[in-house]
């Protein structure tokens, strides 16, 4: 039970209400207990059993008093106005019992959903915490899956069946102690009868997890193609490749059919065959009860045989429903796995629970003999430079170089394998994430859009902003003139990812978000290399607004915007080749030179 802890520790946030839902249900099971106990005097009027002597003769005290109470009864009038009684009694007591019931599950309801809601609150929010590193080994549609189906699969099959492993074991013992009253004997013969049941529908249960893991990895792929299609149909239909990504897609799809089929097969074996295992017992109980009665070894006439049958029969649906919540319990134990696997992963970039805390840049940024690695393999190695304040530097190099992972390093979206990034002379481990972080904006080549209107996206991040600073931003970002061309001007949604924009559009709106938070430290990830030639040169003269007095990082494919900065730095294989200004290196005839050369001959 140690994988569904997680479970257990939020259900003792709500001790009051489960408590609640006990009780009610426990008042449930005696009113259902109750009602079938009023089989016995209908059953002794329609035989025609004198309920004095029936008591008389009963050896059970529960039973005598019963039949003395309903004796008493029964006498106030005829045999019709007794029948009556008794039928508003039966109908008395379901209703009690059917009220609790419905209370207890309104009770027990929300209680279930607010533990998905929780659980699907702390997925998100670890997601939030994992640093981009884990992501480049995860599928999106497989994180996707995890959020949804996996945890709708707990809710149902687990958070689900807790009810059930209160209500239906309450249920069981309850009727087994009423039917032990009744007749210790026969009681005996059920209580080893049982676990017959319970071995067979154990055997079928304990297969399920491993089928249901699969079930769990084909949903993730599934989600993962779609998302893959939807991000990619110019290409699909440029390409024509609709009908092999067809083929692809149902393959994948005929796969998680077949898994999900080998899942119901099993689970929904679980209660017809404890249904059986249930009647072939009762049969059993019937015979050998029977023999009892017929042959007086027991003291129980045939009204309170039945009776005890009905009791008996009131135990078969609570066993089944056990092992049919056992049964989801499997299933849901690959779920809960893939859960725990993203919950329990590691967080390599932690904040500081005591950082300092940092509210502005007065000098550099300086990286000491910094190396970082990627599992076994080596991005970065030995890494030393200063970048002082209102300083541009830009980083070079071949795909691959490391240039966007030394980037990254500074805000912390990795952290260094070894050496140490210091800011203002402190470490950036000694501060807090959120207080570095303010520090810094980004733009990436690939700009990073919400479906949201055009204000709410440039100020993001910007709790307490107004109208007129979203404006100032949008100018300097050379994006005020567009934006008000649109039909709601700034209250335009710009749609899934910005796919209401053109490219140049959507940079520019990135760079008004970072002029709005007007930070000191700026790193530029190849912001214009996408560009047609004209959203280019505005998105380059927002740029250059944006670098103004500012101390920036710039990661650049074409040369062409970085012969300005204060020093370029040339990584090759996670080294620094070269460094200087732009007229030094050319001057020395190196990487840079050959690139530049490469750059112009295009």
């Amino acid at each position: 039970m140690k994988k569904y802890a997680r479970v257990f520790r939020y259900l003792k946030d709500y001790k009051p209400s489960i408590i609640s839902y006990v009780f009610t249900i426990l008042l449930s099971i005696l009113f259902s207990v109750l009602s079938l106990a009023m089989l016995f005097p209908f059953l002794q009027l329609l035989f025609g059993v004198n309920a004095a002597t029936s008591s008389k003769s009963s050896s059970n005290v529960v039973m005598k008093w019963v039949n003395e109470h309903l004796e008493n009864l029964m006498h106030q009038g005829d045999a019709y106005s007794a029948l009556g009684l008794v039928c508003i009694l039966i109908v008395t007591t379901i209703f009690f019992k059917n009220l609790f019931l419905y209370l207890s599950q309104i009770t027990i309801g929300p209680i279930r959903n607010a533990i998905a809601n929780r659980l699907r609150a702390d997925m998100y929010h670890k997601i939030l915490q994992l640093p981009i590193g884990y992501f480049t080994e995860q599928r999106k549609g497989d994180i996707m899956s995890r959020m949804t189906n996996d945890i709708n699969e707990i809710e149902a099959s687990v958070v689900g069946t807790i009810e059930g492993w209160v209500k239906d074991p309450l249920a069981i013992l309850i009727n087994l102690t009423v039917l032990f009253y009744i007749s210790p004997r026969l009681t005996i013969f059920i209580l080893l009868s049982l676990p017959v049941m319970g071995l067979i529908i154990g055997r079928i249960s304990r297969s399920l997890k491993k089928q249901s893991l699969k079930v769990a990895q084909k949903s993730g792929e599934t989600y993962s193609a779609i998302d893959e299609t939807l991000g990619g149909l110019r290409v699909i239909k440029a390409f024509n490749v609709e009908t092999k990504l067809k083929h692809k897609f149902l393959q994948i799809s005929d796969e998680f059919l077949a898994a999900r089929n080998q899942v119901g097969y099993k689970r929904d074996l679980a209660s017809p065959m404890s249904e059986m295992m249930g009647v072939a017992i009762f049969s059993g109980i019937l015979w050998f009860g029977g023999r009892l009665v017929l042959s007086h070894e027991i003291a129980m006439n045939g009204a309170m045989f039945l009776t005890y049958m009905g009791l008996f029969y009131n135990i078969i649906d609570p066993a089944k429903s056990i092992s049919t919540a056992f049964s989801n319990m499997q299933k849901g134990a690959a779920a809960i796995d893939r859960i725990e696997e993203v919950l329990k992963a590691t967080v390599s970039v932690d904040d500081n629970p005591n950082g300092k805390n940092i509210t502005q840049f007065n000098h550099s940024i300086e990286f000491k003999n910094v190396s970082f690695y990627y599992e076994d393999i080596c991005i970065l190695k030995d890494i030393s430079f200063t970048i002082y304040k209102g300083k541009t530097v830009a980083l070079v190099g071949s795909s691959g170089a490391g240039k966007s992972t030394l980037a990254d390093l500074v805000p912390r979206f990795h952290d260094a394998t070894s050496g140490a990034i210091l800011v203002d002379g402190t470490d950036i481990k000694d501060y807090s994430l959120h207080a570095l972080r303010s520090l810094i904006s980004i733009v990436t080549q690939e700009p990073i859009l919400f479906n949201d209107t055009i204000a709410n996206n440039i100020a993001l991040g910007m709790e307490h902003t107004n109208m007129q600073a979203i404006e100032a931003a949008a100018k300097i970002a050379n994006a005020d003139h567009f934006i008000r061309n649109k039909e709601m001007g700034y209250d335009t949604n710009i749609g899934d990812r910005g796919s209401k924009l053109s490219g140049g559009e959507r940079q520019r709106m990135t760079i008004a978000r970072a002029v709005l938070k007007n930070p000191p430290i700026l790193i530029l990830d190849e912001a214009t290399s996408s560009l047609d030639t004209e959203s280019e040169r505005l998105v380059q003269d927002a740029i250059n607004n944006l670098m103004h007095n500012r101390t920036s990082i710039v990661i650049a494919h074409r040369l062409s915007t970085i012969r300005h900065a204060d020093e370029i730095i040339v990584l090759r294989k996670g080294e620094i080749a070269e460094r200087g200004t732009h007229e030094y290196l050319i001057n020395q005839k190196g990487i840079y030179q050959n690139l530049v050369e490469m750059q112009e001959v295009k």
